[in-house]
């Protein structure tokens, strides 16, 4: 589910990027304040019903709708079609049209990690069987979990879990 503050946020991180190729001066403090705003938008997402959350979220927005007046004055100075094309964007986002696709992405968040270990990922190319990873991981003291056919997590001490991968190694080559 998109929400509209996060379309909204979606179109202003293409018109930052825009403004930003075209050589315009964007002011100091807008792009970590981006990435602030999306940080508060995905923490709400996560639990809409917690007060605080939804707190968090009413500043972002108040914040998103500083920065949309900035960039859009720096807009108007590339001209004023270009400056309505993104406005336009900018109302379709708020009547909740989903204007822009986040890209996907492969990282994910790790549930249950085991406490005082250190943990790895390794995502293979091609299936690998089991007893050879599961080999490595008991020469080194390390627990071993397989999400899927290609993705392991290792959780151990830091040490062995670098000698570990290191050991692993000639499996990210496997085709």
């Amino acid at each position: 589910m998109s929400l509209p503050s996060e379309q909204n946020w979606l179109v202003l991180h293409h018109l930052l990027i825009d403004l930003t190729k075209k050589g315009y001066e964007i002011p100091a403090g807008i792009n970590s304040e981006m990435g602030i705003i999306r940080s508060s938008i995905s923490s709400y997402k996560r639990d809409p019903t917690h007060p605080e959350l939804i707190n968090t979220l009413a500043n972002a927005e108040m914040s998103l709708s500083h920065i949309q007046s900035t960039l859009l004055s720096i807009a108007e100075e590339e001209g004023e079609d270009y400056a309505d094309e993104w406005l336009d964007l900018l109302k379709q986002a708020m009547l909740g049209k989903e204007v822009f696709e986040f890209a996907k992405s492969r990282s994910r968040f790790l549930v249950n990690t085991p406490p005082g270990l250190t943990t790895g990922i390794i995502n293979l190319r091609v299936p690998l069987a089991e007893e050879r990873v599961q080999e490595i991981a008991e020469w080194n003291g390390l627990i071993i979990e397989f999400d899927d056919d290609v993705t392991v997590q290792l959780h151990g001490d830091r040490e062995d879990l670098k000698f570990g991968l290191r050991e692993m190694g000639s499996f990210f080559l496997e085709e």
